[in-house]
């Protein structure tokens, strides 16, 4: 019998629905007295066993303890059960609450899961009772208005869901987000430039009328690219835009958002200072950022981390402060703020975040690492709020360790499980006192080729544990894990680096993970590894448009090893390299310069500028960080600090210099984020201001004769926009080349949620 999930809401004690191999009878709802409310879910089944979870509402009056009832009719036993202690003699199964969730309010929720054992047939109960009520509420019709309760973590980790082992039944069509037009006015000179997004779903057959207030500017329909130079006008004219499909014009956008000086700026607010239990003072910076469409509006929203002064790289010691996180809609409205807790150290690498709506219902959900102590952005606690494991080094290196998806539009918890890989023995990860073991990445993949995977990671240095996971039904289940301990996987061992990338290496439809100098294929198995060993930056994309395939660019620590390198990205086969130089720190990829084919790479410790074959064309730019495609060319430019650079073989000429912000990570000096997240196709830059009170948004004054779709509708560079913030932030790069004689753009296979 193959795996299967089911769902069944009772509304009624004689009316039953059974679950046989994969067929839902019908349930109707019955007009007895409303006391509580059961969802029983079969979250995945395999020959001889089976995983569930169940969600009792209380439709009564308040409880203070609470025992849940049901019989099996097959024979099914429970083995193993988490947020609740279930009890089974015979056929009847009870099912009674632990101390952390012995309350449930009116219209409030406990959840608690179980794993079983079933022969022959495995339907669902027919009949559910709360303290000896029978179940028979009929679901309510709106989202309740009170918080929903403590969700503590289970106790025992989640059933594994394994990958299908063949490719899904309709390959394709991705799923990606319903974007609005992302119309923006940016003062350019005595004008306004007005700019707008293609979407992926509309490539051809598609012009567009542009109004500023009632008036079209444009005397015939926009046929080119997704933008317009309004000479003349006035500053802070209004704007919508009208698609306009086989002759007739579509309805009108929202307004334009306004970028007066060039820029918008996003109100924040800035948590208070605290201090340390050695008494030292603290205060907060605005850090890294992400986007996503949390409430489901087309429009992005911002979710951002807050970083304490003190927070400390894995290899120093001492104590932090509480990492905050927020979400933010771009009128600087605050939507939540998640408190991680004491138990959750401040630093590059240990907080990374993912932004994605993956459970496709049209709004962005929000995953990270958690512990005891941590509350959601409705006040809800995980785990315990007196719990303190940091040792007198301010390490974190003991107490349980959990991966929690928060509602994007709330913040409150919508699933927690324990993290995968447990930290284990720390000195097992290549240090004793706690470097390595708290190394983490995370990132976004569509790992079946249509819906979106979280991706969450502990170690590069020496041992490297990736799980994957779903997040469908309001319940994280875990997909896969892959351990460079595990047989077969020796070879990853060491090679991962500060970061990760994302992108379908082989062509199949479904992404895989760029470990480093190992990639993960979407099944979790190792598909090859250069044996090259860490790194702090790779880029992965069509960087050589002349040869079949994506390509890597990578540079190296090992001075055994290149410098850095250019390989094949489905095979790991090293195309070219450089000599072995010591630590490496910084390297960049990307066709910055019109006077050679495809991308141009370079590296802190190698001179030059290197081709796509690695011979050497000329100067070296000042920078090798961060990446923006800025001005109306599709070469792209240099980002680096608060400043973007046009690249010359003569210096650079400078087009845009932030003015009064602030860039993140030290010495890294990153952007908040850097993406396509306005407009047309080109790239908006996101700063703090220097007194954190705002969060910056730079977009381009430049008009561009080049039309491409929004490259938030291109999946590997979405998923890139989702990874950006992880350790050591490096560009996102599209699945296709986008630079000097660039051909058409695929049209991507894709659908909208």
């Amino acid at each position: 019998m193959h795996p299967s999930r089911h769902r069944l809401i009772l509304l009624a004690a004689t009316t039953a629905a059974t679950v046989v191999a994969g067929t839902l009878g019908t349930v109707v709802a019955s007009a007895a007295a409303v006391g509580c409310r059961v969802d029983y879910q079969i979250t995945n089944q395999w020959q001889g066993g089976f995983g569930a979870n169940v969600t009792v509402t209380n439709l009564g009056d308040p409880l203070n303890g609470w025992a849940v009832t049901w019989s099996y009719a097959a024979g099914q036993q429970v083995t193993q059960a988490w947020n609740a202690a279930v009890t089974q003699s015979g056929a009847q199964v009870t099912a009674r609450n632990v101390d952390h969730n012995t309350a449930i309010a009116t219209n409030g929720s406990a959840s608690f899961g179980f794993n079983g054992s079933w022969t022959g047939s495995n339907p669902v109960p027919g009949s559910f009772a709360l303290n000896g009520t029978t179940c028979t509420g009929a679901p309510p019709t709106d989202e309740p208005t009170t918080p929903p309760p403590t969700t503590p973590p289970p106790t025992t980790p989640p059933p594994t869901t394994p990958p299908p082992t063949t490719p899904p039944p309709s390959a394709g069509l991705v799923q990606m987000e319903k974007l609005d037009r992302g119309l923006v006015s940016v003062r350019s000179g005595s004008g306004n430039l007005v700019s707008w997004r293609l979407l992926g779903t509309e490539t051809s057959g598609v012009a567009f009328n542009l109004y500023r207030g009632s008036t079209r500017v444009n005397a015939s329909p926009i046929t080119g690219a997704t933008n317009y130079l309004d000479s003349g006008a006035a500053a802070g004219s209004a704007y919508t835009v009208r698609a306009v499909v086989g002759g007739a014009e579509q309805a009108a956008s929202p307004p334009a958002l306004q970028l007066g000086a060039g820029y918008l700026d996003v109100p924040l607010q800035v948590p208070a200072g605290g201090s340390t239990p050695s008494g030292e003072s603290y205060s907060y910076s605005a850090s890294d950022a992400s986007v996503g469409d949390l409430n489901g509006d087309g429009n992005y929203e911002i979710v951002l981390k807050w970083e304490p002064s003190n927070a400390k790289d894995n290899s120093q010691s001492g104590y932090t402060g509480n990492v905050y996180v927020d979400a933010y809609t771009l009128t600087g409205s605050r939507l939540w703020r998640v408190d991680l807790g004491r138990n959750i150290r401040a630093g590059a690498h240990y907080t990374q975040f993912q932004v994605y709506d993956y459970d496709g219902d049209g709004r962005a959900e929000v995953a990270m690492k958690t512990a005891d102590g941590t509350r959601s952005g409705t006040g809800q606690l995980i785990g315990s709020s007196s719990a303190d494991h940091r040792n007198s080094s301010g390490y974190v290196l003991s107490g349980p360790e959990y991966l929690t998806m928060f509602n994007g539009q709330t913040g409150a918890v919508a699933s927690t499980v324990n993290y995968d890989p447990p930290r284990g023995t720390v000195s097992s990860w290549g240090d004793s006192y706690g470097n390595r073991v708290d190394r983490f990445l995370a990132g976004t993949a569509y790992l079946d080729g249509q819906r979106p995977s979280l991706i969450m990671a502990r170690g590069y240095y020496t041992r490297a544990v990736i799980a994957a996971w779903d997040f469908r039904n309001g319940t994280l289940t875990r997909r896969w894990t892959f351990d460079s301990n595990s047989s077969g996987n020796g070879a990853a061992a060491g090679q991962g680096n500060h970061q990760l990338s994302v992108a379908d290496v082989d062509a199949d439809g479904r992404q895989e993970i760029v470990y480093g100098a190992a990639t993960i294929d979407d099944n979790g198995r190792l598909l090859h590894s250069t044996g090259n060993g860490h790194g702090d930056a790779l880029h992965v994309g069509d960087l050589d448009p002349g040869r079949a395939g994506l390509e890597v660019f990578k540079v190296d620590e090992d001075a055994s090893k290149p410098s850095s390198y250019f390989a094949d990205a489905r095979t790991g086969q090293v195309l070219w390299s450089t000599a072995a130089s010591g630590d490496n720190g910084r390297g960049v990829s990307a066709d910055i310069w019109a006077g050679s084919p495809g991308a141009e790479s370079w590296s802190s410790a190698v001179a030059g500028l290197a081709n796509t074959r690695g011979q050497n064309v000329g100067r070296k730019p000042s920078s090798a960080n961060f990446l923006a495609w800025w001005d109306g060319d599709p070469v792209r430019e240099l980002l680096d600090g608060t400043k973007i650079d046009k690249y010359g073989t003569g210096g650079e000429t400078r087009l845009l210099d932030g003015s009064g912000v602030a860039s993140n990570n030290g010495t890294k000096s990153t952007p908040a984020l850097s993406g396509d997240i306005l407009g047309d196709w080109r790239e908006e830059v996101i700063w703090r201001t220097t007194d954190s009170r705002a969060l910056r948004i730079y977009s381009t004054p430049t008009l561009t004769s080049t039309r491409i779709y929004t490259l938030m509708h291109d999946p590997q560079y979405r998923v890139a926009i989702a990874w950006q913030n992880t350790a050591y932030n490096q560009p996102p790069h599209p699945g296709f080349f986008i630079g000097n004689g660039m051909g058409t753009p695929p049209t991507p296979d894709i659908h909208l949620r």
